[in-house]
């Protein structure tokens, strides 16, 4: 018996304009389709007339559907993945059932489409030769301030993603961290009624979002410029060796040996100690 095929289908991120008619097409003529949130995806099939019926594949059964899905591949049933807006995977579910079929021989077909990581890079006038996806930051300021200082040093442009409950406190960490000079496109909500583009150096764009509400709403994409490439042997971590320190030594000695060991200013130094020191929010 002839296996199906699994198709992973981009889906608009907002404007129902951007729907490919291939994506249409499939949508239509496969056995099953395999969405993020049904109730969500209704919509969508119903706009576009799509009857083919739906099942849930979410982070919370992907470990029961996977094996249920792959049978049906195995069997000759043709399925698309879904998710509830943008390209699956990319900070989506998805990533278990695509590695299943592969491991099982069965064909997977991408269909590109929409997705907000890609939308934002190409408007954010960044170096986009070497650029790096990061997702979204944890939900604690001190574990967001960690997760930063993975990319401090990193020369490649940044990714990231960040819901409204967060922007605020996410620009903050970042300035801390990152510092205020480094370049940040902020796109909110594109491709929706309430789009906004906003380019403006960290500080000055973390000024900007918390002087307006309406800024504070939506779904976010951060695009941050990379880090300056040092000259070999002289690039030098600032916040990784306060976080040593910090492990060992009181706050003001930690700081104080910091600014001694990278030649950063002391008083900024200190901020930096006080910022990483801070319990979660």
């Amino acid at each position: 018996m002839k296996q199906g095929t699994l198709y992973v289908v981009a889906t608009p991120i907002g404007n129902l304009a951007d729907m490919s008619p291939r994506a249409v097409s499939v949508l239509e003529q496969v056995d099953l389709i395999a969405a993020e949130d049904t109730r969500h995806s209704q919509y969508l099939m119903a706009h576009f007339a799509i009857r083919t019926p739906m099942t849930p594949y979410h982070d919370h059964n992907e470990t029961q559907q996977t094996p249920v899905l792959i049978e049906k591949l195995r069997t000759g049933a043709s399925i698309a993945l879904v998710s509830d807006a943008g390209t699956p995977l990319l900070s989506d579910p998805g990533y278990r059932l695509v590695n299943a079929a592969h491991e099982a021989g069965i064909k997977v077909n991408p269909l590109p489409g929409p997705c907000a990581a890609v939308a934002a890079l190409s408007a954010a006038g960044l170096a986009t030769d070497r650029f790096l996806f990061a997702g979204f930051a944890p939900s604690k300021s001190t574990a967001r301030k960690h997760f930063f200082e993975e990319f401090s040093q990193q020369t490649a442009t940044l990714v990231f993603y960040e819901s409204s409950h967060r922007i605020v406190e996410s620009l903050q960490d970042m300035q801390t961290v990152f510092g205020g000079d480094r370049l940040v496109l902020l796109a909110r909500e594109i491709s929706k009624t309430f789009e906004t583009l906003h380019r403006a150096d960290i500080a000055s764009l973390c000024d900007w979002v918390k002087a307006d509400s309406n800024q504070q709403k939506g779904e976010f994409v951060l695009v941050v410029q990379g880090a300056i490439k040092q000259a070999a042997g002289t690039a030098v971590d600032t916040g990784a060796v306060l976080a040593i320190l910090l492990e060992e030594l009181p706050l003001k000695q930690a700081s104080a040996l910091a600014a001694r060991i990278t030649g950063e200013k002391k008083n900024l130094v200190y901020k930096m100690a006080l910022s990483l020191a801070a319990p979660d929010n």
